[in-house]
Formats: C-alpha cells, structure tokens, sequence
C-alpha cells in the first residue's frame, strides 16, 4: 500500500513535469524475478525508472540517503523507504559487498525486480566506466534470473552532481532484451566468468546509451579527476 502511494504521488509528478521517454518497456516481465542493470549518470536515475515502470524495483542504496540531515534528506529518505529501497551501509568494505549481493538475491528468490548500477558509483563525466564483476554478476548467476540492460539518457543534465534543484527537461530510458546467463548458473565463485557476465553486460548498455565506454573503474577514475583538480589548485598561484 504504501509503495502503490509513493508511486501514484512521486512517480506521477515526475512523468509530468519531466515527461521522459521510454523503449523497450515490453522486455520487463510482467511477472517474475529480473535484475535491471543500468547506467548512472544521476541521482536521480532511481526516481525516474521505477517511475515509468508499472511493478516495484528494488535498488540498494546507501545508507546515507536514509538518514541525510534537512528537508530534502527527509523527502529522500521518505521515498526510498515508501518504494522498498534497501539501505546498505557501504562502510564495511567486503561486508558491506556482501550484503547488498545477499539482499539482492532475496528480491530475486521473492519473484521481484532488482536494480543494480554494476560501475558501483555515478558516472564523473557522463561516460560508461567499467563494470564491477561483484554484485551484478554474482546475484545473476547464483539465481539463473534474467539481465536486463537499462540506459539513462541525459539524467546527468537535469541534476548534476551537487545540485539540489533539477532542471525541467526531458531525460530518456531505453531498456534491452534479457540476457540469459543461466548457463553459468552455481558458477559465481569463477572470477573469469564473473568478469565476462559483467563485461557483456556492459556492452549491451554502451549500445543502448551511446556513451563512451571507459577501461577502468569509475571510483578511479574521480580518484584522478580530484588529484588533477588538486594540482591545478596548487599551479594556479605561481603561474
């Protein structure tokens, strides 16, 4: 009941003042276990594709979003826990691993959709960065649930990284066919099958987004982007 409201309130003012389009809605099953796995560009990615959908996705999210201070860490927190998100707290290192894997899998044994950003983190720059063979991989191969490749278009433009209020324009998502990596069902504890599920993956949601596919780990790559900020900081008084 609860869920049902917070989509009725939040995901319908969102369809209607940012009107996103959608492909590929007819390759979400209209019932049984699939494991979304998308892009992100935004934090809003988790607001606008459980909007278009008509069934419950589950992401894990951190636990921050749960307990963030002022009026919009309130609101954020309200809609998370009225959608079903489930807050993992991502302080423990392996832990923390282990536990969004086993939440994930619990959605999919319940008959229900999970949501997974396998780059691990926001994109810096709007372009794909490599995907983590962790969560993804290992959720999909220990149940045999379908993959479902999902692009994010233009999120990142309506709500950058900092900025509280979003700008009005439309954002896309396009949603591939599932891919079957049943084959590989029991094999999660094969780091080269875990590496090539997540690179396939990966592949498929280049070719639906159009990014610029990066080899390396998004988490490296802000590592790097604020080292290069730090430098210039430090260059700019003698120049």
């Amino acid at each position: 009941m609860i869920y049902g409201a917070m989509k009725f309130s939040i995901g319908g003012s969102l369809k209607l003042a940012f009107r996103p389009w959608v492909e590929g809605l007819e390759n979400i099953p209209a019932h049984g276990p699939a494991i979304l796995a998308s892009n992100h560009l935004s934090f809003s990615d988790s607001f606008f594709l459980p909007a278009v959908l008509d069934r419950k996705v589950t992401f894990i999210a951190k636990a921050e979003y749960f307990t963030a201070p002022g009026v919009k860490g309130k609101l954020t927190a309200a809609f998370f826990k009225g959608v079903g998100q489930l807050p993992v707290d991502r302080s423990g290192g392996r832990g923390a691993g282990e536990a969004a894997i086993k939440a994930g899998i619990q959605v999919i044994e319940s008959g229900g959709l999970f949501g997974i950003y396998p780059e691990g983190t926001r994109s810096p720059d709007g372009r794909l960065y490599r995907g983590k063979p962790g969560g993804l991989a290992r959720v999909a191969l220990a149940t045999g649930a379908p993959v479902i490749p999902v692009a994010m278009i233009d999120t990142e433009k309506i709500q950058p990284p900092g900025q509280v209020v979003p700008r009005l324009m439309r954002p896309g998502i396009r949603i591939g066919k599932p891919l079957d990596f049943s084959r590989y069902q029991g094999m999660d504890g094969d780091r080269f099958i875990l590496r090539s599920v997540t690179d396939e993956v990966m592949y498929e949601i280049m070719k639906l987004s159009g990014q610029e596919y990066v080899d390396i780990y998004a988490t490296a790559a802000k590592r790097q982007i604020a080292e290069d900020a730090k430098t210039k900081g430090q260059e700019r008084p003698g120049a």
